[in-house]
């Protein structure tokens, strides 16, 4: 009866102190709705595209590896996807890590067939491979691999998977991750060298393109068989200045499209390095729930000035990926929020667009790699949602939806 009794007076007491504390709410996350003030003066006229309808598969189309592989399961984080005449898709993901978080290993390249079948493993645990950023098919079907860790471009043959090129050099095995020295922005380039690159693209004569990326901001120019030409490109916010130098693509006029990430613009200029022109997307967006901080910029004024630029990574339209399809002449441009893909045009016009941002099967979650061989089959890479996914397109039924 006792211990009946003071058990009853803890929970009165209880209760009293309950009453009197603050009732937790739940916090929502504030989101910023679309605003002309995201974007430069001469692009605050808004283009109005149609939606394009899309059916969308996720990574479970592909099937993966053999069992006795111990990443058969899924892809891990996915860095970039493109696909080759065949309808192969190659998937360079960053799964299978090695070693320790500042030198490990954790590139991987799988090469699937047309109807998503395991072909092979390429460059398995081989010394160039680090973080890989980027891989693109050449007009010979040959397969390169852009890797952000070890600053190397890696060449392989389409039948054989042997490497055949090597671009750029990674510190030595011997060297702690550190050891490269110093603040890598202020040191010179070195010429045939990298600095975390990021993607790589050919002219019409076979010269090769390496957006050098992270660290030196410039497109470095190589040709057809490896041999150094120059570069061009500097840190800055002008034309001609880049800031995350994160996708390059040649298109059939020989004109370089680089996205200038951080500027939140794609650059054009010709094979010289002459600029031509910019273009900046903007399409109204509804807006979404973000996902890990893919969302509108915070407020701020329009100008970027380089004593206090502006990120404007996140803002809609900010290329992220780029994919130039030569049958239809279009560029495809994947943004990070609100995780849209726009079609877009030469002169930098919206014809279309797809996806948002979000965890379902057709949304998207960091597209950081889009591959585009066939305009109305796309497939994604998704660095969030650790996916490839597979839109199939069908913009005879777009239309114009209100925003």
């Amino acid at each position: 009866m006792k211990r009946i009794l003071t058990a009853t007076l803890l929970a009165t007491a209880g209760i009293a102190v309950m009453a009197t504390a603050s009732v937790a709410q739940l916090e929502r996350r504030p989101i910023v709705d679309y605003k002309d003030i995201f974007y430069p003066p001469a692009f605050t006229k808004a283009q109005i595209a149609p939606e394009i309808p899309f059916e969308a598969v996720d990574s479970h189309w592909f099937k993966m590896p053999p069992e006795e592989h111990n990443w058969n399961i899924d892809f891990g984080e996915v860095a970039a996807v493109t696909d080759n005449d065949q309808g192969h898709v190659f998937v360079l993901n960053r799964n299978d890590v090695r070693g320790n978080v500042y030198g490990g290993n954790a590139t991987q390249v799988l090469e699937f067939d047309e109807k998503g079948n395991f072909v092979r493993e390429i460059g398995h645990n081989m010394y160039g491979f680090a973080y890989g950023h980027g891989i693109r098919v050449d007009k010979n079907g040959d397969i390169w691999v852009v890797d952000k860790g070890s600053d190397m471009v890696t060449k392989f043959d389409h039948v054989t998977g042997k490497k055949l090129l090597v671009l750029g050099r990674r510190a030595e095995a011997s060297s702690a991750y550190w050891a490269r020295g110093g603040d890598r922005a202020k040191q010179h380039p070195e010429e045939g060298g990298f600095a975390e690159p990021t993607d790589v693209a050919w002219d019409s004569k076979g010269n090769i393109y390496v957006s050098d990326g992270y660290v030196h901001s410039r497109v470095a120019k190589f040709d057809p068989a490896g041999n150094w030409i120059g570069t061009w490109g500097k840190s800055g916010v002008g034309p001609g200045e880049f800031r995350t130098v994160h996708n390059v693509q040649v298109d059939k006029n020989d004109n370089v499209w680089v996205a200038d990430r951080s500027n939140g613009r794609i650059q054009v200029f010709d094979t010289d390095g002459k600029f031509l022109r910019e273009v900046i997307l903007n399409v109204p967006t509804k807006t979404y729930q973000p996902i890990m901080g893919h969302q509108y910029p915070p407020e701020s004024k329009v100008g970027s000035t380089e004593e206090k630029p502006v990120n404007w990574a996140y803002r809609p339209g900010t290329p992220d990926a780029l994919c130039y399809n030569a049958k239809e002449n279009v560029m495809f441009v994947g943004d990070l929020y609100p995780g849209r893909v726009y079609k877009v045009d030469l002169s930098g016009k919206v014809l279309g667009y797809f996806g948002h941002a979000g965890k379902e099967t057709g949304n998207t979650g960091a597209i950081h790699g889009l591959a585009c061989r066939n305009a109305n089959m796309i497939y994604t890479a998704e660095f969030e949602n650790d996916q490839v996914q597979r839109f199939i397109l069908h913009p005879e039924n777009a239309k114009v939806t209100g925003n």
